[in-house]
């Protein structure tokens, strides 16, 4: 056989393969039905918001590689949009689901597809509500199982997720704004923490109000614990056995035995449980972790409790967990720094060269007084939070996506700072008397934003302070995973913290909870082209400010054609409703536009395929493409030219 022969058969071959697990791929195809839920709770009903009338909402299960395609329709009376978290959302950042950063909200009576490729990640993520406090009770699991190889570790008899809450017997809208109509942004204790939506008989004795488990002695369980909790980490135990943790937020870690989980809002964690106790029934159990206190306790001080029963167990009363104190910051830190990723081929390695070096304080200050709060000193002025004493400004007219790929500049600005206005003895509550730090109290509003170039690398140190107040912030980075290189309590000094990280297998997250009093590194690629919060998971400093925006930038700058825009907007931007399966063609303006378009470069004509209802974005002339083309599909290559001739006004 000659080597040209030899060769074509080579590529044949990996053609086929490719074919092959191409074909194994799927769209997954969902709706959700955001709307009014009446559920009982704490002997009380309550109307909530919530997906397809479940709390916690439906759980999505895909294989890494799959399409997920799930079309959201707003019956609810709030604005919504869904952030599938620690999704990449490669070459798909419209869908990333943040509010006015990647999208305007879906408005009551709308509806929005979300569609996006799940690549390279596989294990436990999540997708919730990231509008206001709705992700209290709009939240769910989302589940990438591997493709064509196994979990390196033990199969599981059966995967259970394990979603860990809060419960107010208030509508979570009206507590976030009764919170910040006063200026303090003080959040309302919550009545309860739940697991799978119910807060158990620690309560109340409610009947029917304590998620149970039941399993089989002498097989291994795979628990996904999600903390979806608005306010608190938290603490998780199961009576009379241990975990061993398998992976965090979706990445996998070295098998580390512990008996009691600690995660923050917005982490995940995968355990394996082996259920050879005796047969009997036990309580799982979740409990605030809150690392600092002044004073009584302002948390929700309470413990929530499921069930996990052996099949053939009597009835005897469940045997309870020792929880740690509320305060048991050892066990805490125990957990979180003990964790180290798992080494296997085609894992990624920490990046040795540092492109991009930021020192990045958490401070919580004070700001001038909104016109719309009730109640606010007008001398002092209200409460706000900082990242390098910014406090971030949400954009009302667009969103930032948009106005980056457009050229809106002027909706933001691209000087976020590397590092905060002054150094100081960051984790020192004395000096909140100190006059000299009057200034870092006055934190000042802005849009600011940080560039990276593609593909570099970044390494930020995170630093708690004490200013005003102290708080553990899980901070989360929409985007991207990155390695967690070292942590540890007071302020951050280089010489010695250096000599710690870990460069070797450090674990992988999206999000990390940084001490109380302490600090954290981390360091990621910029490898995703889009723009990207990132944020605390506390939900209640959110819209005090305490977030920042990386602006991935690339050489052919690209747009989102799937962004959600907001209406009203004076664009010219329309719609044309799509009335069967079809598969769309725009044609662009100009050469400018066609730079503007996501991964476009070179085409006159962008396509996509549209589903029925959709409503196909097409605008006049000047803006990036002004004539939509459908073609019915009644196979894939069917080009059936149907020309559109109008749109139907601003887009909703």
């Amino acid at each position: 056989m000659d080597m040209t022969c030899g060769s074509r058969i080579l590529l044949l071959a990996v053609a086929l393969l490719c074919a092959l697990l191409a074909a194994d791929s799927a769209v997954v195809e969902r709706t959700f039905h955001v709307g009014n839920l009446t559920v009982s709770r704490l002997c009380e009903r309550r109307i909530i918001t919530a997906v397809n009338g479940t709390l916690p909402g439906p759980t999505m299960r895909v294989r890494e590689g799959d399409t997920l395609l799930v079309h959201v329709v707003n019956l609810s009376p709030y604005n919504i949009s869904i952030h599938w978290h620690g999704v990449f959302q490669k070459q798909s950042g419209w869908a990333d689901g943040a509010n006015m950063i990647t999208q305007c909200p879906i408005r009551p009576g709308g509806s929005y597809n979300y569609r996006f490729n799940v690549s390279g990640q596989e294990g436990t993520l999540w997708w919730h509500a990231h509008t206001s406090f709705l992700r209290a009770t709009v939240h769910g699991a989302l589940i990438i199982r591997p493709r064509n190889h196994s979990f390196p570790f033990r199969k599981p008899y059966r995967q259970v997720p394990i979603l860990l809450g809060e419960w107010w017997n208030a509508d979570v809208v009206d507590v976030e704004k009764q919170a910040f109509l006063t200026g303090g942004g003080i959040v309302n204790i919550s009545n309860a923490f739940t697991i799978n939506g119910k807060p158990g008989h620690l309560y109340t004795r409610c009947k029917n109000r304590m998620y149970k488990l039941e399993v089989v002695a002498g097989k291994t369980y795979l628990l996904r614990i999600i903390n979806s909790a608005i306010t608190s980490q938290l603490f998780f135990k199961i009576a009379g056995h241990a975990f061993t943790v398998v992976a965090v937020d979706a990445s996998y870690t070295k098998p580390y035995d512990t008996d009691v989980v600690v995660i923050a809002p917005g982490q995940t964690v995968d355990a394996l449980i082996v259920t050879d106790a005796p047969s009997a029934r036990y309580y799982m159990a979740a409990r605030p972790y809150f690392s600092s206190l002044n004073g009584p306790p302002s948390f929700d001080n309470t413990t929530a409790t499921a069930i996990m029963r052996y099949t053939d167990a009597d009835d005897e009363p469940p045997q309870m967990p020792r929880m740690p104190a509320f305060n048991d910051t050892s066990t805490a830190h125990r957990f979180y720094t003990n964790l180290t990723g798992l080494r296997r081929s085609g894992a990624p390695t920490v990046p040795l060269e540092v492109e991009e070096h930021m020192f990045v304080t958490f401070v919580l200050g004070v700001l001038p007084c909104d016109p719309a709060q009730l109640v606010c000193n007008r001398s002092r002025g209200t409460l706000g939070a900082s990242m390098n004493n910014v406090s971030f400004l949400f954009p009302t007219a667009m969103s930032l996506l948009e106005a980056h790929f457009r050229g809106f500049h002027a909706e933001y600005q691209s000087d976020f700072p590397d590092r905060p206005p002054a150094m100081f003895d960051f984790t020192n509550n004395s000096l909140n008397t100190d006059p000299r730090l009057a200034p870092l109290l006055r934190t000042q509003r802005g849009t600011k934003v940080k560039k990276v170039k593609y593909n570099a690398t970044v390494e930020m140190v995170l630093q708690n302070t004490a200013i005003i107040g102290i708080d553990n912030h899980p901070l989360h980075l929409h985007g991207f995973n990155f390695f967690v290189l070292a942590q540890g309590f007071g302020n951050y000094n280089a010489t010695t913290a250096r000599s710690r990280y870990n460069l070797v297998d450090p674990q992988v997250r999206n999000t990390i909870g940084v001490p109380a009093e302490g600090w954290a590194v981390i360091r990621f690629v910029a490898n995703n082209p889009g723009v990207w919060i990132m944020h605390c998971h506390l939900e209640q400093h959110v819209p005090l400010g305490l977030a920042t925006v990386f602006v991935q930038q690339t050489s052919a700058e690209s747009a989102a054609a799937g962004a959600l825009a907001c209406g009203g907007n004076g664009n010219g931007r329309g719609s044309c409703l799509v009335e069967q399966g079809m598969a769309v063609e725009m044609e662009l303006s100009s050469e400018e536009s066609r730079r503007l378009l996501w991964a476009v470069t070179e085409k006159k004509y962008i396509s996509y395929d549209a589903l029925k209802g959709d409503s196909v974005p097409c605008s006049k002339p000047g803006v990036p493409y002004y004539n939509c083309h459908t073609f019915p599909t009644a196979g894939p290559y069917t080009r059936g030219c149907q020309v559109i001739s109008g749109c139907r006004g601003d887009t909703p």
